[in-house]
């Protein structure tokens, strides 16, 4: 599953160049052009890494930094800010205001990309793992297989994508719109018993004679593994 940037940058320019340079270090990329806009997009659906240009229209970068430390959902959530402001009074600054990292421009696309890459083993190390487990449930993310009890694990495209979504949650209740929006993307306009459908599918292949199931409906709620 490609690690979510969320690109907040009002230079067209700047944008094209990361954009494509992300794409290509297999990143999925979403744009806002303001801070207000950001916020909004980071309320609909957090994501992975915030990079945040410092100068922006309306709300600034390090207003944008600062609001997003003040809320629960988002107050872990890596953020690396982008600015050509030089001066060690401004970086301190910066990373005062809660700010992970900091980079001038203009700066290199290879160091960024480490850098984003850094954060999010930190954060999210199931995001660069080459090996997801939970109890008795191995996934290898690098030859593609799963395995319960040693045993394999055939799956399809999406079923692999769901297990391997809450796989990187154990525990954590997902509703429907939650998975609808991870597994298959924003934009894609699918009905919510489709979930269902793929849980069911799910289930009949990672659950054999006389095991338990993992995967826990929560009433109302959604989907948890385990927990």
């Amino acid at each position: 599953m490609q690690p979510q940037v969320l690109l907040v940058e009002d230079d067209p320019g700047l944008v094209e160049l990361l954009s494509y340079n992300l794409e290509r270090a297999s990143f999925g990329i979403r744009v806002a052009n303001d801070g207000e806009t950001a916020l909004l997009m980071v309320k609909e659906a957090k994501p992975d890494l915030l990079l945040l240009d410092w100068m922006l229209p309306g709300v600034s970068g390090l207003e944008v930094c600062r609001r997003l430390r003040r809320g629960d959902a988002t107050a872990t959530l890596p953020i690396l800010i982008l600015t050509a402001r030089g001066e060690e009074s401004d970086r301190v600054r910066g990373l005062d205001t809660g700010a992970d990292d900091f980079m001038t421009k203009p700066f290199s696309v290879a160091e960024l990309i480490a850098r984003l890459r850094a954060l999010l083993r930190r954060a999210r190390p199931s995001l660069t793992a080459e090996r997801l487990e939970f109890a008795d449930l191995r996934m290898d993310l690098v030859s593609h297989r799963v395995t319960r009890n040693a045993r394999p694990v055939h799956l399809g495209p999406t079923e692999w994508r769901l297990l391997r979504h809450l796989m990187e949650n154990p525990g954590r209740v997902f509703s429907r719109e939650q998975l609808l929006d991870a597994v298959w993307g924003h934009d894609v306009a699918i009905e919510l018993r489709t979930v269902d459908a793929h849980i069911r599918r799910l289930r009949a292949a990672i659950v054999d004679s006389g095991e338990s199931d993992p995967i826990r409906t929560v009433r109302n709620a959604g989907y948890a593994l385990g927990g």
